[in-house]
Formats: structure tokens, C-alpha cells, sequence
């Protein structure tokens, strides 16, 4: 009888989530100026896009909120053409993103990659930006919101997988089966409150410029607390890093523009 073949030693694996805490602002309202000279989204939009940036910045969106930018999100996409807003954002993503990466996040990012850890972004933004970014930084993997395209090439309006709360949680504990990785070896960096049960999931979690409720609960429960301060253009930082192609940037689609317009809805309600 053959002896079994051995089986792999799990991998540890670093999980960050994406706007306040490997960027320094919300990833969806970046695009509020570009969407407004393709057309999609008028003056008035972008004032409040620039509002909704200070609010986010200021405290956070609470689970409320959030759910009130997700059914948003949901009919506002409706019909758009996904091809149009991949060229918007495929003509930006580079310059928008790039200057708002935290040094102190790629440098977090780096010491994982040479620690042998899989790098993987979970982010509520559409997998169309996320994407791209996550090559931008050498992520390994990403986890983010899907939505559905018709065979028009539109969005219906349906969200396929919403990366948020608990959900996240989830697709992390997928993933880790997926790829054999040990969770308890494993860390997660996340600013708000809403995480909680994704930095649950692994046995070093850690609270990034985190909000008021966040930072709380890691207080009660003895998480490491981290501030990055300090946005740097990753092209000055490590310039041997090429700006990525215009096919794979093209990949930033309609959940980037979706969520910003949704942002706006919910902070011009709220005033």
C-alpha cells in the first residue's frame, strides 16, 4: 500500500480592507470629477461628491448609511454602459489613486509579501476597482462587491455579492478554505466599526485610523492600533513599479461610479 502524499503546510495570509486604510480616501467618490465630464453625474453631484469626501473622512459611513448607498447603488446603475465608464476610469484610475496610497500601508503591504503572506484587498467597492488597485499594490488576491452585467453589456441593478459586514467575514473564511490559509496565523486591517466581524476572523487583528466605534472595541479588546498619515505616489516610492496597462485599468468599471453618485445621495439626504 502507498504511503499518502503529505499535505501542504497552510499559509498565513494579510487581509487589508481598502478606503482609510491602504488609501486615504474613499475610492468610489475619487471619481466624482472624471464621471462629471463623461456626463454621468452633474455639478451639483460633484459639490456634494466633495462634501460626502469630508463627512467619510470625518467619521465614517455607519451600517445605516451603508445600506442606504446599497439599494441606491442598486437602481442607479441600471442601463449604464458598462464599456463608457471603463474608459472614464481607465483614462484616471492612475492618476487619482496612485498619490492617496498610505506609505505606511505599502510599506505594512511589503513586510507581508517578504514574510511569504498572501496580500489580499476586501473591499465594499466594486471588484472592477478594486482590481486594478490590487494589482497596483502586488496585492495576491482581492475580495469585493460584484454586480451584474446584462448580455447588452449594462448593469441590471442587481449585486451579485455585496462585500460589507458580515459578508466579508464570510468570503474571507471561503477564501482561507479555498487556499489553505490559517486564519489564527493570519492578520486583518480594516478604520471602521462595520469590519468588526472580519478582523474577527483572524488571530491579529488590527484597527487602522479607525472610527469612533472601532476604536473602542479594539480598546475592550486589546487590538493594535495603527495611524497612517502619510499618502504617497507608489510610482515615487518604488519607481521601477510601470503604470499599469490601459487594458487592465480598464477593469475600474460602473460599481466605482455607482457608489460615489450613492455616497452623494446619502449625504445630500442626510442634509
Amino acid at each position: 500500500m502507498s504511503a499518502s502524499l503529505p499535505q501542504p503546510v497552510p499559509r498565513a495570509a494579510a487581509f487589508f480592507d481598502l478606503d482609510k486604510t491602504v488609501i486615504a480616501k474613499s475610492s468610489a467618490l475619487a471619481f466624482s470629477r472624471p464621471f462629471y465630464r463623461g456626463g454621468l453625474i452633474n455639478r451639483r453631484a460633484v459639490l456634494r461628491s466633495a462634501y460626502a469626501q469630508f463627512v467619510y473622512l470625518a467619521g465614517g459611513a455607519d451600517a445605516d448609511q451603508m445600506e442606504r448607498m446599497r439599494k441606491y447603488l442598486s437602481s442607479l446603475c441600471v442601463g449604464w454602459d458598462v464599456a463608457q465608464v471603463r474608459e472614464i476610469i481607465g483614462e484616471t484610475l492612475h492618476d487619482l489613486i496612485d498619490p492617496l496610497i498610505y506609505d505606511e500601508a505599502a510599506e505594512l503591504l511589503e513586510q507581508h509579501r517578504l514574510a511569504g503572506r498572501d496580500v489580499v484587498l476586501v473591499s465594499t467597492s466594486g471588484s472592477e476597482i478594486v482590481e486594478p488597485i490590487g494589482e497596483m499594490l502586488g496585492a495576491d488576491h482581492v475580495i469585493a462587491t460584484r454586480m451584474a452585467v446584462g448580455d447588452d453589456g449594462r448593469y441590471t441593478g442587481e449585486i451579485g455579492f455585496y462585500a460589507y459586514g458580515e459578508h466579508k467575514a464570510t468570503a474571507i473564511r471561503e477564501f482561507a478554505e479555498r487556499h489553505n490559509i490559517d486564519l489564527e496565523r493570519s492578520y486583518a486591517y480594516s478604520d471602521s466599526e462595520t469590519d468588526v466581524p472580519m478582523l474577527e476572523t483572524v488571530g491579529h487583528p488590527h484597527a487602522v485610523n479607525p472610527d469612533r466605534a472601532l476604536r473602542k472595541e479594539a480598546g475592550t479588546r486589546g487590538w493594535p492600533v495603527l495611524v497612517f498619515s502619510k499618502p504617497v505616489s507608489m510610482r515615487s516610492r518604488m519607481p521601477s513599479i510601470p503604470k499599469p496597462s490601459r487594458s487592465v485599468v480598464a477593469a475600474t468599471a460602473v460599481a466605482a461610479g455607482a457608489a460615489a453618485a450613492a455616497a452623494v445621495l446619502w449625504v445630500s439626504r442626510r442634509a
